[in-house]
């Protein structure tokens, strides 16, 4: 999955809209203008799409931590350059304050079926040996299934 594609579904997920997204990633260090938000959630054939670089997307994520948690220890968060699956997975664990069995329960609505062995391999560090990937099918239905939890409802949102 690309970066993109991941805060697009976020977002709808969690029904932010284009300033909820701006102070989400001004609460992880960066302001983004109402412009950048936008290109960053058109698709690939909009001429105006903007990839949305891994360290901003690491900021988005600790901007919904914090927003969601609070700041740890009052610090600011320092986001990674670098991102991949099982870090977005771990973001996306810490700021919703998910155990194992939530996570299993977010994976169980989108019927997709994966142990708790499965699930902490994906948070070890990488040179453990039960280290393991988080593929794009795992995260995707992981968001699914969060999108299931939050906005269980959508054709609500259009509705008078």
């Amino acid at each position: 999955m690309n970066n993109n594609d991941t805060l697009r579904r976020l977002r709808y997920a969690f029904d932010l809209d284009d300033h909820a997204m701006m102070v989400l990633f001004d609460k992880g260090g960066y302001e983004a203008t109402r412009a950048e938000v936008s290109d960053w959630l058109k698709r690939e054939e909009d001429e105006n799409f903007q990839p949305l670089r891994d360290v901003m997307l690491a900021t988005f994520l600790n901007g919904f931590i914090v927003d969601k948690r609070g700041k740890k220890d009052g610090e600011e968060p320092k986001a990674e350059k670098k991102t991949n699956n099982n870090l977005v997975l771990r973001k996306l664990k810490i700021a919703l304050s998910m155990n194992d069995t939530d996570m299993l329960d977010v994976f169980a609505l989108v019927g997709f079926h994966i142990s708790k062995h499965e699930i902490s391999a994906f948070f070890r560090k990488p040179d453990n040996p039960r280290y393991r990937d988080c593929k794009d099918q795992i995260l995707r239905n992981f968001l699914v299934g969060l999108q299931m939890k939050y906005r269980p409802n959508p054709e609500e949102d259009f509705e008078d």
